[in-house]
């Protein structure tokens, strides 16, 4: 073949190839979306997500075994719900590792059930005062496509995470706010605890190159625990977060944050007192 001739069969074969979303992942760095389509259609456009957590298997809450998480997940406040997920466990691992032991949890739409984001949490040290081995990590997946993962970090009173890509770059920082020098943290960060602020907690989320995250740092969205109706709040430990998305955030970028609330929930509010 003559050089003219290769040229002109590569320039076919690129030509046939699908066309496939391209995001901007840091400034000047192009990649690839991952996300299924049934994921783009629900969330690309939102700028805040609302995930419920509702019960299932009361009976083994009524012996002191945790319950299979399920979630509902709504765009507009409480008026769309358009995805439903369910914890797969088992029993044993529930009733003696819990809240650490290790699930998967798929997210998939209402009516289709197409799959939106998968998750997978292996069994670790729970969360403590100081952390300095034995991380919580979770890894998500869209249509069978790896999405990146959250891992826990070195800390000191104050958790703290990072977000990764699928190319394992790091995304986003998450964490507690605080204050007293980030060494505590600012439980009236949301409200007086007494008052509006009242069964309110958060993560904030900041850009992976910020250097400067604790005290009044800037952040660029929030993963909120916020409080339901009364006696959900005194007799269930189902929880309620509203997810605010950061403005420049892609799908794929949603999608790790999504699935962070819901491996916040298992980490910090699952078995509270025992």
């Amino acid at each position: 073949f003559t050089t003219a001739t290769i040229a002109q069969f590569k320039s076919e074969e690129e030509a046939q190839k699908p066309n496939q979303i391209m995001t901007i992942a840091a400034p000047g760095v192009k990649r690839m979306e991952r996300s299924s389509d049934a994921l783009k259609t629900h969330v690309s456009a939102a700028k805040t997500l609302s995930i419920r957590q509702t019960r299932k298997g009361w009976c083994q809450e009524c012996i002191g075994c945790e319950a299979k998480d399920e979630y509902k997940f709504f765009k507009e406040g409480e008026r769309d719900h358009f995805a439903t997920a369910l914890e797969d466990s088992s029993f044993c691992s529930r009733f003696w590792l819990a809240p650490c032991h290790p699930f998967k949890l798929s997210v998939v739409e209402n009516g289709t059930n197409a799959e939106l984001i998968s998750m997978e949490r292996p069994c670790a040290c729970r969360a403590g005062t100081c952390k300095c081995c034995c991380y919580q990590k979770a890894t998500f997946t869209s249509g069978g496509q790896d999405m990146g993962s959250i891992k826990e970090q070195f800390y000191c009173c104050v958790p703290r995470f990072k977000t990764y890509d699928a190319e394992g770059k790091e995304m986003y920082k998450v964490h507690p706010p605080t204050c007293c020098l980030g060494t505590c943290v600012n439980c009236c960060a949301e409200g007086n605890p007494c008052g509006k602020g009242c069964c309110k907690s958060s993560f904030r989320i900041y850009a992976a190159s910020q250097e400067k995250t604790d005290g009044d740092a800037e952040y660029l969205g929030m993963i909120l625990k916020k409080p339901k109706s009364g006696a959900t709040e005194i007799f269930t430990s189902a929880n309620a977060f509203d997810v605010t998305f950061p403005d420049s955030a892609s799908t794929d970028e949603k999608a790790l944050l999504i699935g962070s609330a819901m491996f916040f929930n298992a980490n910090f509010y699952e078995n509270q007192g025992e």
